[in-house]
């Protein structure tokens, strides 16, 4: 490993979860809408299956808590009609089909 590699594999010498500002001081990510929605649909992939375990290495799939986290999803499209960019809405609109299918899918299995 190089002198800036961290353990997280990037060139950043801030620890894992933390990005540098402007100044180079180790802080965590912008907290966005974009971002949140995207925190939310990781979940519900990982539960899905779809991504596996970071520690382990295995994919199981969970019904309940991917039912739970497009739920929430669903939730927030409801609540944020009309105040969301238009990228917003469509990233949230794509998202949230994207995972009805995968769960109907792995219904079915």
């Amino acid at each position: 490993m190089s002198e800036k590699e961290t353990k997280n594999g990037n060139d950043c010498e801030c620890e894992e979860g933390k990005v540098p500002d402007k100044e180079g001081k180790c802080v965590m990510p912008e907290v966005t809408f974009s971002a949140f929605v995207m925190s939310l649909n990781t979940s519900v992939l990982y539960h899905l299956g779809e991504i596996a375990d970071p520690v382990s290495g295995k994919k199981t799939v969970s019904l309940d808590p991917a039912k739970h986290g497009i739920d929430t999803l669903m939730l927030l499209q409801n609540k944020t009609k009309g105040n969301l960019t238009a990228d917003e809405e469509e990233m949230l609109r794509n998202i949230l089909y994207d995972v009805k299918l995968r769960f109907v899918k792995a219904v079915k299995k």
